[in-house]
């Protein structure tokens, strides 16, 4: 679990970083995103299994799509949700 976690992570800010490199260049950028999208939809589905990581590959996806949203980490935002908040919901009090 702890290797995940950690292998998650380094590969979410590679896979950010990727995704932000088409804002460094102006109109041939947008092209770039165009087969960056995909790739990185499923990138997220094959990091995050099941319902919540088909919604985050949608949301990717579409997240590259759409002009100037590069800036949004989406992988790292899906590796906070997963390692943090929802470890956090799920733990239950005991009395």
């Amino acid at each position: 679990m702890n290797d995940n976690k950690i292998r998650n992570l380094i590969l979410g800010l590679i896979f950010d970083g990727i995704g932000m490199l088409s804002l460094l260049i102006p109109g041939f950028g947008d092209f770039l995103d165009v087969i960056w999208a995909p790739i990185a939809g499923w990138m997220m589905t094959r990091m995050y299994k099941g319902k919540i990581g088909q919604a985050a590959g949608i949301v990717t996806f579409i997240e590259e799509l759409l002009p100037g949203m590069d800036i949004i980490p989406t992988f790292t935002i899906m590796w906070v949700y997963t390692y943090l908040i929802s470890k956090k919901k799920n733990q239950t009090i005991e009395v």
